[in-house]
């Protein structure tokens, strides 16, 4: 969530920071998305000091809600909200989900593990991600053999 501490003391300027890295494993954009409109989502990239980040408002929690992330965040008083995480996407397909565990149960806080910078990156860095990669350039180098 923007201006929320975990989120502006953590996660964006750790992605951030580490957007060179996450280029050298083939990570074209990183992209933020929390449930806030855009001119909350305008200022916060701003007093980041955002260069390498954008920012994607989802003010009525539609994405969200849409792919299972949305919450409610009653104890802190923020109403619906997004459930941590973080994803990678190539052209459009989901390859792999960070999420955050205890979703749903507001008894589990605020939980920041899995879906930081430095645990997608060493996703990034495992065979898991090396194998997949070649599995597709295999797969599109066979299917342009066979053209």
């Amino acid at each position: 969530g923007a201006f929320t501490p975990i989120c502006s003391n953590q996660m964006l300027p750790n992605y951030e920071k580490l957007h060179k890295t996450f280029k050298e494993y083939g990570i074209d954009q990183i992209y933020c998305m929390s449930v806030n409109d855009s001119f909350v989502m305008n200022a916060w990239a701003a007093d980041q000091k955002l260069k390498n980040i954008k920012v994607i408002p989802d003010g009525n929690c539609t994405f969200t809600d849409k792919i299972g992330m949305g919450v409610m965040k009653e104890e802190p008083g923020f109403g619906r909200r997004s459930w941590r995480y973080s994803a990678i996407i190539n052209d459009g397909v989901v390859e792999k989900v960070f999420e955050e565990a205890g979703k749903g149960d507001n008894t589990k806080g605020d939980p920041y593990e899995v879906s930081s910078p430095e645990s997608v990156l060493k996703y990034l860095q495992s065979t898991e991600w090396m194998y997949s990669k070649t599995s597709l350039y295999t797969s599109l180098l066979n299917q342009s053999l066979s053209k």
